[in-house]
């Protein structure tokens, strides 16, 4: 995850299978955005038109703990992403290895918007998600912790989302680069708030 808001789709895996987890490369640009502590976003159109792609990182100084806790938490999800209503965990593993989560946002002017999808874990790792019903097209992705120098953690994102109605590709992608940022560093407070 205002208006024409799309990223809390893109945010809200979490709020993140066989191949070990392995980060984008990151572009001298986003290197010097987090060296200056700000988050990275780039969003590109999909090459079949019908969607967006979406990368981006964060430095967040906290145990990796405890940003795991806070990416997976659902009561605390609303909080994170702009327009986010209501989390609700359909299904779940007993062991914790996946579970589907129910998104429902209310953005202004616009009808309710429900995102059902699953998320596989590999704990204090990484999150992979995939739409399984609702009304979005096309809701896949991950989010990847990578442990850094100092204590800090990298949190990558990738995803690749279609609006549930038309939006201009340009009209989506600005409302995307203005809001993922948002709930990258609503994440980062978080997690800073609940460290030891």
């Amino acid at each position: 995850m205002a208006g024409l808001s799309i990223t809390l789709w893109a945010c809200a895996a979490a709020l993140f299978l066989a191949a070990p987890a392995a980060a984008f490369d990151l572009p001298p640009r986003a290197m010097a955005a987090l060296a200056q502590g700000r988050p990275y976003v780039d969003v590109q159109p999909d090459p079949d038109g019908s969607s967006g792609l979406i990368r981006a990182a964060i430095d967040v100084p906290a145990p990796v703990t405890v940003i795991w806790t806070v990416m997976t938490d659902c009561d605390l999800a609303p909080k994170l992403v702009a327009d986010l209503k209501s989390c609700r965990v359909l299904e779940a593993d007993p062991a914790g290895a996946w579970d589907v989560r129910e998104y429902i946002s209310r953005m202004t002017f616009l009808p309710p918007v429900r995102n059902v999808f699953r998320s596989d874990y590999e704990p204090e790792r990484r999150i992979r998600f995939r739409r399984t019903a609702g009304d979005l097209a096309v809701f896949d992705g991950e989010w990847r912790l990578e442990p850094q120098a100092a204590g800090a953690v990298r949190v990558f994102y990738e995803s690749r989302v279609t609006a549930p109605f038309h939006v201009p590709g340009p009209l989506a992608r600005i409302a995307l680069r203005r809001e993922v940022p948002t709930a990258l560093l609503a994440l980062r407070r978080a997690s800073v708030a609940r460290a030891p």
